[in-house]
C-alpha cells in the first residue's frame, strides 16, 4: 500500500539519506536542533567549546520546545528559579554534546550511510503498529519543523557520539572480588519495624476559615486548572474511501487473470490414512521395515486399517483417529510420502514407504479433483485487489501532495477539502492530551495540533497517519488555554487539600518527637502505643522487597548498619505528606542459590551498570576539561 511513497522516498536523496531521528522530545534532551551553528559570521552564540560556537537560536529553539513539557509538569507556572535551573540544564546539555562529538571527531569515528538508514527504519517514531512507515516518517519530519540538512547532520552526531559511549562502556571491566562483593551487597537483608504516620489520621479539626481557603486558591489556582481545548476543523484522506470510487475496467481485470492464472486454480487434494512405524535405538531400519511389510499382508487381507493405525502407529497426532490425516494437496507432505500417495487409486494401500521420520503404510480413501476458476468465477477478487493496490498508489501521490501544499502554504484548509475530496468534520472540544471524537489517544497527533505552527500562526496541519490507510489534517477554529476553575467548582478539593496539609504537619510534628524518643532508648513499641499506631512484628526484608512503601525501602538500605545491638532508627518523609517511623535492628546476607545462568545474568547486569557509570564520568572529563565560555544571557 505505501509503495509508492517509498518509491518517491528512494527518489529525495536528503530524506534517503537522514535516517534516524527521535523527534521533538528526544531531541530536546540531546541538544536536538544542532549543537553547532554553521551560518558562520552571526556571532550569536550560546556558548563556547574549545572555540567552537553553540548556536544561540538553537539553543533557545530546544527551551521553546521543552517549555510546554516543563509548564504541564509545575502546573502552568514556572517559578524564575525554576526557570532557571532548568535553561541552565538544557545549555549544559548542548555544551556536554559539543565536546563530546569534538572528542570523537577526533578520534576517528565515523558513521556510514548503511548505519543511518538502518537506524532510521527502526525509529518508533517512523513506525505505525511496529512497522516502519514511510508516510509516517515524512509527516512526523514536517511536524517537527526540523529541515532536511539539520535532520541529517543530527542524526551523524547523535550516532557518532553513542559510538564513542559505546566504546567507553565496552572497556569497563569487573573483577571476581567486586563481583562477589555486589553480590552479597544486593542479597543483603535487613531487619526492620515501621510505622506510617498519615496525614488522615493527624488532621482532625474544624474545617478552614472561608478566609483561609480564599488565599489558598489564591495563591494556587494554577493547580486547578481546565484542560487546554480547541474547536478543531479536521478532514480525513482514506485509502478504502478511495477504493471504493475508482474506475476500473473490464480490459485491466482480464489483463490482471491472464497474468496469474495459477492464482486461481485448486489443485488435486487427496484424504488419506497412514500407519507410521519409527526406527530407533530399539527397533533398528530391517526390524522396523519387516514389521511395516506385515502390517501391509494384513492391510491388504482384509484387517481394518484404521484399528491396525490405532494399535500399532507411532504418530501421535493421527493414530488415535484411525492414522486420519484429512484432505491435504500433495505440497502437505514430504516427496516420498506425496509420491506414493498420489499413485494409488481410493481404497488401495501402499506398501511400506520409507521417509525421514520412519516407514508408513498408507491407505487412499478420497479424491478431490483440481479445479479451475474462470475469469468470471474471479472477477470479483480480482477487482477488489486492483482496486486495492490502485488506490493504494493514488493515496501515496495525494499524501506526498498534501504534504508538499501544506509545506508551501499554498492553500487554505477548505481549499485543500476540496481539492482532495477529503471526508471533513469538527471536533467541538479537542482536548490537550486526550483528543476528542474519532481522534482520540493519537499522541503523534495531540503534538501536532498544540504545536506553535498550527495553534499560534494559523497554519493547516498534518498530515498525520491515523494507522495504514488513513490520514488527517486540520485546521483550529477556537482555542481555549487553560484557566483556573472558579472557586465555587474547586473548593470542595481545596478545604480537602488545607486539611491534608494540616494532617502531614501534624504528623511530621509527631514523628520528630517520637524519633527523638527512639533515640534516646524507648522501645518501639512504647513509642508508637502511645501514638496509638500498630506495627507488623520486626522482619528481614531485601532491596526489592514489595512489600515496603519505596522511599522506606530506599531509607533502609541507605541507613548505617545497626552495630552492638543498637538499632538505628529514621524518620522517611513518604508521598502525599505521610511519614514513617522506621527502626532496623539487624542485617544479614541471605544465601543467593543463583544458578550458573542468573550467576552470568548478573554478571552481564553489573558490567552494564558499571559500564553507564564509567561512560557518564568519561564524559563529564571531556567537557571538565573543554574550555567552555557560556553567554548566560542567551535565553533573555
Amino acid at each position: 500500500m505505501l509503495q509508492k511513497i517509498g518509491d518517491k522516498l528512494q527518489g529525495q536523496r536528503w530524506l534517503a539519506m537522514s535516517m534516524l531521528g527521535i523527534l521533538t522530545l528526544v531531541f530536546a534532551a540531546w541538544g536536538a536542533y544542532g549543537i553547532v551553528d554553521f551560518t558562520m559570521g552571526t556571532g550569536n552564540y550560546a556558548a563556547k567549546v574549545n572555540g567552537e560556537e553553540v548556536s544561540a537560536n538553537e539553543v533557545n529553539r530546544a527551551w521553546q520546545e521543552e517549555q510546554p513539557q516543563y509548564l504541564r509538569l509545575f502546573n502552568g507556572e514556572i517559578s524564575p528559579a525554576q526557570r532557571e535551573l532548568l535553561q541552565n540544564r538544557l545549555l549544559d546539555s548542548f555544551v556536554r554534546n559539543a565536546a563530546v562529538l569534538q572528542h570523537a571527531t577526533s578520534l576517528g569515528y565515523k558513521v556510514s550511510d548503511a548505519q543511518i538508514r538502518s537506524a532510521y527504519e527502526s525509529e518508533p517514531a517512523f513506525q505505525v503498529d511496529g512497522k516502519f512507515n514511510a508516510q509516517a516518517a515524512i509527516a512526523r519530519l514536517a511536524q517537527a519543523g526540523i529541515s532536511p540538512v539539520a535532520f541529517d547532520a543530527e542524526q551523524r552526531r547523535s550516532l557518532l557520539m553513542n559510538q564513542l559511549a559505546g566504546t567507553v562502556a565496552g572497556t569497563d571491566f569487573l573483577t571476581p572480588a567486586e563481583v562477589a562483593r555486589l553480590a552479597q551487597l544486593q542479597d543483603e537483608q535487613r531487619e526492620l519495624r515501621f510505622a506510617l504516620l498519615t496525614p488522615q489520621q493527624f488532621g482532625a479539626g474544624p474545617a478552614p476559615e472561608a478566609a483561609q481557603v480564599e488565599a489558598w486558591y489564591r495563591e494556587h489556582s494554577a493547580q486547578y486548572l481546565t484542560t487546554e481545548s480547541v474547536k478543531l476543523a479536521y478532514a480525513v484522506l482514506s485509502a478504502t474511501a478511495s477504493a471504493a470510487s475508482l474506475q476500473v475496467t473490464e480490459a485491466q481485470l482480464r489483463e490482471r487473470y491472464e497474468k496469474n492464472k495459477d492464482r486461481y486454480v485448486e489443485p488435486e487434494r487427496r484424504q488419506a490414512r497412514h500407519i507410521l512405524l519409527t526406527v530407533d535405538k530399539d527397533n533398528g531400519d530391517a526390524q522396523v521395515k519387516a514389521q511395516a511389510e506385515a502390517l501391509y499382508q494384513q492391510a491388504t487381507s482384509g484387517k481394518d486399517f484404521a484399528e491396525l493405525a490405532k494399535a500399532h502407529s507411532k504418530d501421535p497426532g493421527s493414530a488415535p483417529q484411525g492414522g486420519e490425516l484429512g484432505f491435504a494437496d500433495r505440497t502437505a507432505y514430504v516427496p516420498e510420502f506425496a509420491a506414493a500417495l498420489f499413485a494409488l487409486k481410493a481404497g488401495e494401500v501402499s506398501k511400506p514407504v520409507k521417509t525421514q521420520y520412519g516407514y508408513h503404510l498408507i491407505q487412499l480413501e478420497a479424491i478431490q479433483p483440481g479445479t479451475s476458476q474462470s475469469f468470471e468465477q474471479a472477477r470479483a477478487d480480482i477487482e477488489q485487489l486492483v482496486r486495492h493496490e490502485l488506490a493504494a498508489d493514488r493515496f501515496g501521490e495525494q499524501q506526498e501532495q498534501l504534504q508538499q501544499r501544506i509545506e508551501r502554504g499554498s492553500g487554505a484548509f477548505e481549499e485543500l477539502v476540496k481539492s482532495f475530496g477529503l471526508t471533513a468534520g469538527v471536533v467541538e472540544a479537542y482536548n490537550r492530551g486526550t483528543g476528542g471524537g474519532e481522534l482520540v489517544n493519537n499522541p503523534a497527533l495531540n503534538d501536532a495540533v498544540f504545536s506553535d505552527k498550527v495553534l499560534n500562526q494559523g497554519q493547516v496541519g498534518g498530515p498525520v497517519p491515523l494507522g495504514e490507510d488513513r490520514l488527517v489534517v486540520f485546521h483550529v477554529l477556537d482555542h481555549k488555554p487553560a484557566a483556573p476553575k472558579p472557586l465555587t467548582e474547586v473548593r470542595e478539593a481545596v478545604v480537602a487539600e488545607l486539611i491534608r496539609q494540616r494532617g502531614a504537619e501534624a504528623a511530621a510534628k509527631a514523628a520528630d518527637a517520637a524519633l527523638a524518643r527512639l533515640n534516646a532508648g524507648e522501645s518501639f513499641d512504647k513509642v508508637i502505643g502511645d501514638l496509638k499506631l500498630k506495627s507488623d512484628a520486626a522482619r528481614f526484608v531485601g532491596r526489592t522487597d514489595a512489600g515496603l512503601p519505596v522511599q522506606v525501602r530506599g531509607a533502609v538500605f541507605a541507613a548505617n548498619r545497626p552495630a552492638a545491638g543498637k538499632p538505628v532508627s529514621q524518620r522517611v518523609k513518604l508521598d502525599e505528606g505521610g511519614v514513617a517511623l522506621v527502626q532496623v535492628t539487624g542485617v544479614r546476607t541471605a544465601p543467593a542459590g543463583d544458578t550458573e545462568q542468573l550467576k552470568a545474568q548478573r554478571f552481564q547486569a553489573e558490567l552494564r551498570r558499571a559500564g553507564t557509570q564509567e561512560t557518564d564520568a568519561y564524559m563529564a572529563e571531556l567537557v571538565r576539561t573543554a574550555k567552555v565560555k557560556k553567554n548566560l544571557k542567551v535565553f533573555q
